[in-house]
């Protein structure tokens, strides 16, 4: 063979051998990547099971400790942050007293549904400490009410969202997550992210448990109280219980001025349960949502994974 074909041979054979490396090398690479992609799918399905577990035993906490008294307070087992290790992995989180929060639904109340001047009231004092305009109050009852005739100098109804460069209708319902309140005139992400810490949504009006409140939400919910004789009251309160004779007996005249005690309470009926599950490589996060039902297994309203 000449040499210049030999040589022609020889680089054919070079490029194959480079060529095969190649292939050999993206086949070994994608296999590593489908074993990993198998790998994780088995500890995000054997994590989900572990949260599942550790949702089911929140929900059993939740059932022995009303079995046992009447009240909520922050000295009991489900407000204990766990850490519980399982093989492979661990699951930690805990439960959170939904009703130590002001419950936005409140604000629209009764059959058929009407604003509700105390909560409304209740809620303007809360946005107040906050340092956010009142004016969201009128906003928000246009969102839950069932008419279209805005409420209040800063409603906002059909008129107003339908105007709107991507319009849409105002829900005139009751709010099925904290996240809708960005769809609300004058409520941005940031003034969501300020109020998140002290409202809560939930299906149903509820009080306040003033055993689980924090100083911002009694301040709300109890017209003669300022916020400093709330974070008092909170100091003095500590982990424990009290009646709300009790409670109420730790106000003055002023203070106790105007307090509707149809809007206080010392037990809970809704709780959510906060689990983060590590498992192999995967991390994930459960939401669970629990309403009491007396004596009976608490009702999960809903499961989210984030």
């Amino acid at each position: 063979m000449p040499r210049g074909q030999r040589g022609i041979a020889l680089i054919t054979v070079i490029l194959i051998v480079a060529l095969a490396t190649t292939v050999a090398s993206f086949v070994a690479w994608r296999q590593q990547v489908w074993t990993r992609q198998v790998e994780n799918l088995r500890d995000a399905s054997q994590g989900e099971s572990v949260a599942r577990a550790g949702i089911d035993w929140a929900g059993a906490i939740l059932l022995e400790d009303r079995r046992k008294n009447q009240f909520d307070h922050l000295n009991e087992a489900w407000s204990q942050r766990v850490v519980l290790p399982v093989e492979r992995g661990q699951v930690a989180g805990g439960m959170l007293d939904l009703q130590a929060r002001f419950n936005l639904n409140n604000l629209v109340r009764g059959n058929p549904a009407q604003a509700s001047g105390a909560d409304i009231a209740a809620f303007q004092r809360l946005l107040a400490s906050l340092e956010l305009p009142a004016a969201l109050a009128d906003a928000l009852v246009d969102w839950l009410d069932a008419d279209s005739q805005p409420y209040g100098a800063d409603g906002a109804e059909e008129a107003y969202y339908l105007g709107l460069p991507e319009p849409y209708f105002a829900a005139n319902r009751s709010l099925v997550a904290l996240a809708e309140l960005t769809l609300l005139r004058g409520f941005d992400p940031s003034v969501v992210d300020k109020l998140a810490p002290f409202v809560c949504v939930l299906p149903n009006p509820t009080p306040v448990n003033v055993n689980t409140a924090s100083a911002e939400v009694l301040a709300a919910v109890i017209p003669g109280l300022n916020l400093n004789d709330a974070r008092q009251l909170v100091e003095q309160r500590g982990d424990g219980s009290q009646t709300l004779a009790e409670f109420r007996g730790k106000l003055d005249a002023a203070q106790a001025l105007g307090l509707q005690e149809n809007m206080l309470s010392v037990a809970s009926d809704y709780f959510e349960v906060d689990l983060h599950v590590e498992f192999g490589r995967v991390r994930q996060r459960y939401l669970a949502l629990y309403q009491r039902q007396g004596q009976n297994w608490p009702l999960q309203l809903w499961l989210q994974q984030r």
